[in-house]
């Protein structure tokens, strides 16, 4: 009877060490690209695809991968929004750019295996949005003559929108 009581009296001790649900709050929080930005981040990219001679189209993606805006321009392939719409989505997904899943989840490699997953587009071109360390979103492109040059696009079209993504 005295061991038991001992055991409660440590229990409920050690308890009353944790913060309550109500102390730490029982929502999560967090940061995401607003529908203005992610039209202006897929502008912005477009752009950068046509000055350098390229027709695209772009994908913006919010944190989890939701698209919020596909752009495609008039020349574009029939394919690419949805290449680009999986290339933002496998970024966002992974939470890398795509460039580096390519070169990570090659044959032979540990994680090769993720290349079965479904929508997973291992090509560059997709790239995370960050702002103040942390993934607001995540842009794809699709459509310029290689994953390097989409990747590029997508660096472009992030840098022009930098000012809006300070907090």
């Amino acid at each position: 009877m005295k061991y038991t009581r001992k055991l409660l009296i440590l229990f409920t001790l050690g308890l009353s060490s944790f913060p309550s649900l109500a102390e730490e709050g029982a929502l999560a929080t967090f940061k995401a690209l607003k529908p203005a930005v992610a039209l202006e981040l897929a502008q912005a990219t477009l752009k950068a695809c046509r000055e350098a001679g390229f027709q695209v189209a772009v994908a913006v993606t919010d944190r989890s991968g939701v698209t919020q805006v596909i752009l495609r321009d008039q020349l574009a392939g029939a394919h690419t929004p949805e290449t680009a719409r999986r290339k933002a989505w496998t970024a966002a997904s992974f939470r890398t750019d795509t460039v580096t899943m390519m070169e990570e989840t090659q044959a032979g490699k540990m994680q090769s295996g993720v290349r079965f997953v479904s929508e997973a587009m291992m090509i560059g071109g997709g790239i995370p949005v960050t702002a103040g360390g942390t993934m607001v979103g995540a842009v794809g492109v699709s459509g310029a003559p290689g994953g390097d040059d989409d990747h590029k696009c997508a660096e472009a079209g992030i840098a022009a929108i930098e000012d809006s993504l300070m907090f």
